[in-house]
């Protein structure tokens, strides 16, 4: 089996919302026009309809809400050997399609690579680390979804999906792709980083929010789907470290905890009305 991939294998999955033209993935390819690019675009809405005009850019349209849901739908109807996952606030990085083929060429086992990505204003990459790893159940948690670049084909043989009560606009706002490539390692798929820079990203994210009422929520449902009645105690600790940290005053302890009490009550009504 060749290991070489070509520019035509390689396909951009990018989640968007409300989109009614192309333009804003103008700013997103600084150095060559976006229709050079193998692209799949999932625009959710309710009212806007996103119609392409180039080839190379496929666009499914979905009312359905959530992040997660939006990138399912486009793992689903991937076409390319080799599918990197995208905000459509990104810009990319000149030479990173070919950073990325050049890194699924040197680790031919691999299923899933991790990438790097700058945050806009940031003087220093996200990730550290030099040099290419094996990732495990630790490493994942520093992963962002917009590093995460895959064998569709290894995704959809194992059944792999984001799971759709986590990820911005469903129940619980974050660590949707903790929880992607937790099932990937599950199911003895191999997980590389590798150190390339990829990516840049505006320097908020909502992922960074601490202390916020919707991040403890989602938070303590992610520590009772991962560690069931242990979550309490999770929970209690993870209060403790935002005061300590000085992201929510003392006197907010009780009222913060009983919003994680809201998200594991929230999470275990989910999955029992599902069961």
């Amino acid at each position: 089996m060749s290991n070489v991939f070509s520019q035509n294998d390689f396909e951009i999955l990018i989640a968007t919302r409300d989109r009614s033209n192309l333009d804003f993935l103008l700013p997103m390819f600084p150095f060559q026009h976006f229709s050079f690019f193998n692209i799949l675009i999932v625009n959710q809405s309710e009212t806007e309809v996103l119609i392409s005009d180039f080839k190379s850019v496929r666009v499914i349209n979905s009312t359905e809400k959530g992040l997660s849901k939006s990138r399912n739908l486009a793992i689903k109807n991937a076409s390319g050997k080799i599918c990197l996952i995208a905000d459509d606030d990104v810009i990319f990085a000149k030479d990173f399609n070919r950073d990325i083929l050049s890194a699924f060429e040197i680790l031919p086992f691999a299923s899933i690579i991790t990438f790097n990505h700058e945050r806009i204003g940031d003087l220093q990459p996200q990730k550290k680390e030099k040099a290419s790893f094996l990732h495990d159940k630790k490493s994942i948690w520093n992963v962002s979804s917009i590093e995460i670049a895959f064998k569709p084909d290894d995704i959809k043989e194992k059944n792999i999906t984001f799971d759709e009560y986590f990820g911005l606009g469903s129940f619980f706002e974050t660590a949707e792709e903790f929880l992607f490539l937790k099932r990937a390692l599950i199911q003895n798929l191999k997980i590389y980083y590798s150190p390339e820079i990829i990516v840049s990203h505006p320097l908020f994210s909502s992922g960074k929010a601490e202390g916020a009422d919707n991040l403890i929520y989602a938070r303590a449902a992610l520590f009772y789907k991962l560690y069931g009645n242990f979550a309490f105690i999770l929970l209690a600790k993870y209060v403790l470290f935002l005061i300590r940290k000085k992201y929510i005053r003392f006197l907010e302890l009780s009222k913060k905890y009983k919003i994680g009490l809201a998200g594991i009550a929230q999470f275990k009504e989910l999955t029992q009305n599902k069961l």
